[in-house]
């Protein structure tokens, strides 16, 4: 006996029992009867889905309409099928081109979101870099001024004739030299005794602990990165001295964390600095061919050198604390006295070659330059011709570093090694190299000759006379630029092309 719905009197495919009135009927359209009504159609009682029982049959294959099994219906079914997909795949189409502008407005939404946040974060680092400009400003008794003004008001200019170096003034440089080498000497006899000089002086163990301790972005502007030169004032060691690409040198304060001084006046990038040791005064040399002396409470120039014709490669101030050494690519040296300003002497290299850099030693009575085609010569100051030429390297000299004992000094040059020379008996006795394609910009031992610092592709301290690797810091994004030691070598600075300056030490 077939079963026959009460509502739609065909043959469920589902069908159930109401256990109200009795009546069999398809489930999905009882469903929703009694979603809507809520009791039975047939007995009008309350009705739930849950009471429904649902009878077990086997399926139900529909024959087919009589009006499907002539060719005419067949071709007519297979027309209206035909129609409902092409329906359907129109229907897709739409969706899928609204899909895809609604994709392409997110992303323009996207790409403008990403530029506003890019804008922001440079307004950021600009805000932050005015705000260190202006946290010391109470400091800061006077705004520096331009250049040009500051040269109309009264900043001494050097003048181009050479006064020589009179016998007045080679008998100070004597005078300081034989006071320093006494001092040498007993710091070599209690050394030789076995004491620890200074008795302060932080251990190779404790070197190879040192971590980052702080890293400062904002000393120079964002818009032309880099800092090129570092000192750090060798009695104060708070004090730090940065020149960058942006022409300005920095004054910064590591122990409060904030700038000190910006110095403006270089036309071009500050590639040289010094930091006075005795006074609050620094020294800044620059491809525009300048040196430029600034007193660091007023910002301003004290004094403008003008000792050469091409930009200016090396800088060193004498122990004397009152003349510097200059060297630059027009092949000369220059001895100029940073109080008067008057250029004592200017000696040309014979061989016509660029000098690279230039430092003095420790005595103050000769010193030593490098040179384009990788020779290290070594001065006499008061006879003013070299006595030593030393050769080994196979690339332009790029630093180089007197160690405190007045016998050792080490050189750096672009092939990636850096030689230590005997100055006594004038030989090389040690070479370390390093990576074929390791880039070396400065050299540095500390004020006890212990340990030397290297930067270049990363930063790198060795113990000397053993020459041992104590630590590798490798923080910088980018070329270290610079290296100092603090006093008693209790921290290293580093400054580097990412515009950073790095403070290593124990935390």
């Amino acid at each position: 006996m077939a079963l026959c719905c009460a509502l739609s009197n065909e043959v469920p495919e589902h069908p159930v029992v109401s256990p109200s009135s009795g009546a069999i009927f398809e489930k999905r359209m009882i469903e929703k009867y009694i979603q809507e009504h809520g009791k039975d159609p047939i007995s009008g009682e309350e009705l739930s889905v849950e009471k429904l029982i649902e009878i077990k049959t086997p399926p139900i294959v529909k024959p087919k309409p009589p009006s499907a099994t002539s060719i005419p219906a067949t071709l007519k079914l297979l027309q209206d099928e035909w129609d409902a997909v092409m329906l359907y795949s129109f229907t897709q189409r739409q969706q899928l081109q609204t899909a895809r502008q609604e994709l392409s407005h997110a992303l323009y939404q996207h790409d403008a979101a990403c530029r506003v946040i890019a804008r922001l974060n440079k307004e950021v680092t600009a805000a932050r870099e005015a705000l260190a400009t202006l946290k010391p400003q109470a400091g800061i008794t006077t705004v520096p001024q331009p250049a040009v003004a500051a040269e109309a008001g009264g900043v001494a200019n050097q003048p181009t004739e050479q006064d020589g170096l009179t016998e007045e003034v080679i008998q100070i440089l004597k005078e300081k030299a034989t006071v320093l080498t006494q001092e040498r000497k007993l710091t070599q006899e209690r050394k030789k005794r076995g004491e620890t000089v200074p008795e302060e002086l932080t251990v190779q163990e404790q070197i190879q602990a040192f971590k980052t301790l702080a890293s400062h972005p904002g000393l120079h502007s964002a818009s032309v990165p880099g800092i090129l030169a570092l000192d750090v004032h060798k009695s104060d060691t708070s004090k730090i001295l940065t020149g960058g690409n942006d022409r300005n040198a920095t004054v910064f304060n590591k122990d409060t964390e904030q700038v000190v001084a910006i110095l403006k006046g270089h036309t071009k990038k500050v590639t040289k600095v010094i930091y006075h040791p005795d006074e609050d005064l620094v020294i800044t040399a620059s491809p525009d061919s300048t040196i430029r002396v600034w007193n660091v409470p007023t910002s301003q120039t004290t004094l403008l050198l003008r000792a050469h014709e091409g930009p200016i490669t090396g800088l060193s101030l004498h122990p004397t604390g009152d003349y510097v050494l200059s060297t630059s690519e027009d092949h000369h040296w220059a001895f100029s006295d940073i109080r008067s300003g008057r250029l004592l002497t200017k000696v040309a290299d014979q061989t016509g070659v660029p000098l690279t850099t230039a430092q003095l030693h420790p005595d103050g009575l000769i010193f030593g330059t490098g040179t384009a085609n990788s020779h290290v010569k070594i001065w006499d100051l008061e006879e003013q011709r070299d006595v030593a030429n030393f050769t080994g390297h196979s690339g332009a000299i790029t630093s180089i570093s007197f160690s405190e004992n007045g016998y050792y000094l080490a050189t750096a040059a672009d092939d990636a090694c850096v030689k230590l020379w005997d100055l006594r008996k004038l030989r090389n006795f040690k070479t370390l190299q390093l990576d074929e394609d390791y880039q070396i910009k400065d050299l540095c031992f500390d004020q006890s000759g212990t340990y030397l610092a290297v930067a270049g592709t990363d930063v790198r301290v060795y113990l000397c006379y053993q020459w041992d690797e104590l630590r590798v810091f490798m923080d910088h994004t980018a070329t270290a630029t610079g290296v100092r030691f603090g006093k008693h070598a209790r921290f290293i600075a580093s400054t580097s092309m990412d515009r950073t300056l790095k403070l290593y030490g124990l935390e």
